[in-house]
């Protein structure tokens, strides 16, 4: 039985069992008291196989995976998922925010339903908008309690296994890169009896728990293997030192194709699992997605291994091959023949080492059942390197870690700059098991570009809290510059030998470049110092280069023993520009008048995504003559005027007022301002910034935006205060208005229809913007020598489905801009750098920006139907939140359907409040497509993922009932005093409830605990 079970509100009693524990990575403590008792989760409470991912649609790798361990091995999968997706937009319908996330959680438990992975623990973190970030995703997710919430779900649920992103930059959206963190964070943190130790004492303590395998940034590249037969990696040998574990998605599933299916597949016969896989990839409407009309063919998906504390099989051995082979050590013995739930890693006295010096291996040992016989430890070291002998190990149980120390020296001529593996074999009468783990060979005095930023918090989140994730690499070398300026480039020279050392650091310049020196000296630098060597880097021209990123390699000589070690410096070009005061306040009307806009032309033509979206020579800003899409920007008084030509060939799907967010899915443009120039320095990149986008017309043809019939609108997205800027729904966000004083001006004219049968060619080829920001309105007031600047048009084509004449509001955009880098969207310190000639910011005007204002806030789990189910049957509490205590909790007595209305009668222990839910149906998975296929031939849970014709793929009516399941909703505030709680309800409802009905129940403290109710209802 578990804890916090509440399908009539009893806070049951756990079994409890004594296990011994152990913190990963560190070292074994002294038996000096006896162990406690130790929670132990049921099977309805315990996954298998968890992924942790930061947003629905971010977890569809799992699905085939866990489809087949589900369905050959008995595994049962899981999801943490971080947010729901409620800041992004809205391809299927209106909804946004808290009703947004409440839709896109169904997508998600659709999307894994049938693969059996039916528990997905939504943080309920605020999804706030696309970053590059990992500390601006803290700040935001508040870390500590988001961890604090992770680790109850671990300790609760206890996985054996973890999947996920990686912690590295290379994840790319900073809410994955901190999904990624809170991996590794949370493994560590929950197998800590010192890390949220509340969660570990009082009624319903939980315990520490060791994860056994860990599958987050691991490389799966490498030769041989197979995609078309079962046991798909065998024969499979990395590339890298990662062990590699797939799974053939070939097996037949459960699910069987229904009859007039449009592939083409006979009535019938099963789907392989990699279909059931890419119908649920496809899942999510709201994201742009479409109903997937093909036929899979089979798949090897594949996980590379980062941390393992379980004997495991290497890809040298043909076990490793199996389909299973993930699971060995964790939830299946190992063929190895250890008993399963015994322990062994292996870690170093050091991650980074220099050729030919000592570091000590320790190899780490603890039984998972009865005493294991004296045995013995060997290490493999690669080719060159020395290793200690072999040693004798007594005898090992399950009660105290053992521990074997090795010496192992690198070769004197160990390649520098790449990882090392060490090998550990523990033999124990016929039973052996194996493990591995990384090291990496450093040059003995390293030069490396002094990391700021993002770059600089990483490296610092590897020395301080998770040093095993070092083996996936630092962080890389970046910075940028304005054409024609100057940067000081500081390179961190650091000792890692035992010996003292001197030489010198040198650029390599590229063309166009100069430097104070190229050749800078250092000397005597003791071992474990370090110096700092500092270069002036002038670039020359002021014309922005075809290609924006240069590459400047920094070599650092040592003396002892004599040699290099290198790097390499990516060195972004951003364009520049002075803004001229206009000679008079330029009007705007969409019309450049003279005296208006007199500085330079900036040009806009640059593409940075979506180069394959243009359609011909007129389109994506480009035309046979060289005229493309340009901006002038001029400023008067204390406000910026843009006067912006796009060139475009074809109109894209036209926004309405509810739709005025989400700009990319639309022809936009967007303005980026950050008034410091610092944004990025500061780790909060565009959280301290300004960005408009901007619809040049809408489908608006009663002005109910007060633009004009069909004229513009804009938002703010991704910034400091962003939601509607503009139209009646202005006044929905919070801390409104959120642009105040803006003027848009613009000469598009809207055809009329989202029928692509009209012809969609813009007027004149393109349309003209002109745009008033008011300074006031941006976040801090701006730097007159360093205002971060650019304007990045949207361009969208045709983006009616396959087979249909209507144009959908959704991405399929190709991004230009002045500075067209990468993501330029979220890098402020990649936008062109703008100073503005004899402009003072007003007097007080504050030069900190202010704290970020999201808007549109975090669905709480107590509103979600499908959560409050979850909970109720598992056990686990709401979004990972403490559980209610006993001395404020609900029990439900009775529930009654009358004739008109649901009477609930219960006693309570305290006060808060309640939000009951009268539903009908299915509730784990609500159908997100429509289609022709019979119902009867395809019934649930497949039901609707299948088309039986071209038309199929609609997406059902959603809003305000979740697709009709839910009957009612009514929310109660309670206090000891209540006893019955009345819901009225209809006759045609009743029949309803009477049908298939049940009553959900989340109720909530003022301290935030929680609890979850699931009552089936009968008359």
């Amino acid at each position: 039985m578990k804890r916090y079970r509440t399908r009539v509100a009893l806070l049951a009693a756990a079994v409890l069992i004594p296990l011994g524990g152990l913190a990963p990575l560190a070292p074994a403590q002294a038996d000096s008291a006896p162990a406690p008792a130790r929670y132990v989760a049921d099977r309805a409470t315990k996954i298998d196989v968890m992924g942790e991912w930061a947003h629905p649609d971010d977890d569809t790798s799992i699905i085939g995976p866990c489809g087949v361990w589900h369905d050959r091995y008995g595994v049962k999968c899981g999801v943490i998922m971080v947010t729901r997706g409620e800041g992004g937009g809205n391809s299927a319908g209106t909804e946004l925010g808290p009703a947004l996330g409440l839709r896109r959680e169904n997508e998600d438990r659709v999307a894994h339903y049938r693969s059996g992975t039916v528990d997905i623990f939504n943080l309920d973190r605020v999804d706030f908008f696309y970053n590059q970030s990992a500390p601006l995703t803290q700040y935001f997710w508040d870390q500590e309690e988001t961890l604090r919430r992770v680790t109850r779900v671990i300790r609760q649920t206890q996985p054996e296994i973890y999947i996920g992103f990686t912690p590295t930059l290379q994840a790319g959206h900073g809410n994955h890169q901190q999904a990624g963190r809170l991996i590794w964070e949370g493994v560590l943190a929950a197998a800590d009896p010192n890390r949220f130790p509340e969660q570990l004492r009082g009624p319903g303590a939980l315990s520490t728990w060791q994860v056994k395998k860990v599958f987050s940034g691991g490389s799966t590249a490498g030769t041989g293997g197979t995609t078309s037969a079962a046991h798909c990696t065998t024969g499979f040998t990395p590339t890298g030192l990662d062990t590699v574990a797939g799974v053939w998605t070939g097996y037949d599933s459960p699910y069987k194709w229904p009859a007039g299916n449009l592939q083409g597949k006979p009535a019938g016969t099963p789907k392989i699992w990699q279909q059931v896989a890419d119908e649920g990839r496809a899942a999510y409407p709201t994201q742009s997605r479409v109903m997937y009309k093909g036929a899979s063919v089979p798949a090897c998906p594949r996980f590379g291994q980062t941390a393992s504390f379980v004997p495991f099989q290497p890809n040298a051995n043909a076990a490793a091959g199996r389909d299973d082979a993930i699971l060995f050590g964790a939830t299946k013995p190992d063929p190895g023949g250890l008993p399963l739930g015994t322990l062994e890693y292996l870690t170093f006295s050091r991650f980074l080492n220099v050729a030919g010096e000592p570091f000590q291996a320790t190899v780490h040992l603890r039984s998972g059942a009865g005493p294991l016989l004296p045995g013995k430890v060997a290490l493999t070291v690669p080719d060159g390197w020395k290793v200690s002998a072999p040693q004798r190990v007594g005898i090992v149980t399950a009660t105290r870690e053992t521990t074997v120390t090795f010496t192992v020296t690198p070769s004197a001529n160990a390649p520098v700059n790449q990882n090392a593996k060490v090998s550990a074999l523990y033999t124990t009468g016929s039973k052996t098991g194996y493990t591995d783990n990384v090291v990496r060979i450093v040059s003995p005095t390293e030069g490396r570009f002094q990391r700021w930023g993002n770059w600089k918090e990483y490296d610092d989140w590897l020395a301080d809290t998770a040093p095993q994730a070092t083996r996936l690499g630092r962080s890389n070398a970046i910075q940028s510059m304005g054409i024609g300026k100057t940067i000081d480039v500081p390179v961190v020279v650091h000792n890692w030998s035992n010996q003292a050392q001197s030489g010198a650091v040198s650029l390599d310049l590229p063309a166009n470049f100069t430097a104070d020196a190229t050749s800078k000296p250092y000397s005597n630098l003791a071992p474990g110092a370090e110096t700092t060597v500092t270069f002036k880097l002038t670039n020359t021209d002021t014309a922005l280069p075809a290609t924006q990123n240069v590459s400047i390699p920094i070599t650092t000589t040592y003396s002892a023993p004599a040699g290099t070690g290198n790097e390499v410096l990516t060195l972004s070009l951003v364009p520049t520009t002075a803004i001229g005061q206009a000679t008079a306040a330029p009007t705007v009307d969409g019309v450049a008048s003279a005296g208006e806009y007199t500085g330079p032309t900036l040009d806009l033509g640059r593409i940075w995504q979506g180069a394959n979206g243009c359609t011909g020579v007129d389109d994506c800003g480009v035309s046979p003559t060289g005229e493309g899409s340009t901006a002038k920007v001029s400023w008067s008084d204390d406000a910026l005027y843009f006067f912006i030509h796009i060139r475009d060939d074809y109109q894209s799907y036209a926004v309405t007022p509810e739709e005025c967010v989400g700009h990319w899915q639309a022809d936009s443009v967007e303005i980026l301002l950050d008034p410091r120039g610092t944004a990025s320095q500061d780790l909060k990149d565009t959280a301290n910034t300004f960005k408009l986008g901007i619809f040049p017309f809408t489908n608006d043809p009663a002005n109910r935006n007060g633009n004009g019939a069909n004229g513009p609108c804009w938002s703010r997205d991704a910034d400091n205060h962003q939601g509607y800027s503009t139209g009646p729904l202005a006044n929905t966000v919070h801390n409104a208005p959120n642009a105040p004083g803006v003027q848009v001006a613009s000469t598009a004219q809207w055809v009329g229809t989202n029928e692509t049968t009209t012809p969609h060619a813009y007027a004149g080829g393109g349309y003209d913007l002109e745009v008033k920001i008011p300074l006031a309105a941006l976040p801090a007031a701006v730097d007159p020598a360093r205002l971060g600047l650019n304007i990045t048009p949207y361009d969208n084509d045709d983006t009616s489905a396959a087979g249909t004449t209507t144009l959908r509001h959704i991405d399929m955009s190709t991004r230009l801009g002045w500075s067209a880098l990468g993501s330029v969207q979220s890098d402020p310190y990649r936008w062109g750098q703008a100073t503005l000639p004899g402009y003072t910011p007003p007097a007080g005007r504050p030069t900190t920006p202010s704290a970020p204002d999201v808007s549109n806030p975090n669905l709480n789990g107590v509103f979600s139907p499908q959560t409050i189910a979850q909970s109720a049957r598992n056990g686990v509490p709401i979004s990972g939140r403490v559980p209610a205590p006993r001395d404020n909790s609900l029990q439900v007595k009775r529930v009654t359907v009358g004739q008109s209305s649901v009477s609930v009668d219960l006693t309570a222990t305290g006060s808060g409040s309640a939000q009951l839910y009268l539903w009908t149906g299915l509730i784990g998975a609500i159908p997100v497509w429509t289609t022709s296929c019979s119902p009867e031939a395809d019934p649930a849970p497949d039901y609707g993922m299948t088309p039986c014709a071209v038309t199929d793929g609609g997406v059902p009516p959603w809003s305000p009932d979740m697709g009709g399941h839910v009957v009612e909703h009514q929310a109660a505030q309670i206090t000891p005093e209540t006893e019955r709680l009345t819901i009225p309800i209809t006759a045609a409802q009743r029949s309803a409830l009477l049908r298939d009905g049940r009553l959900l129940i989340s109720y909530q403290t003022p301290n935030d605990q929680v609890q979850a109710l699931d009552l089936q209802l009968k008359g």
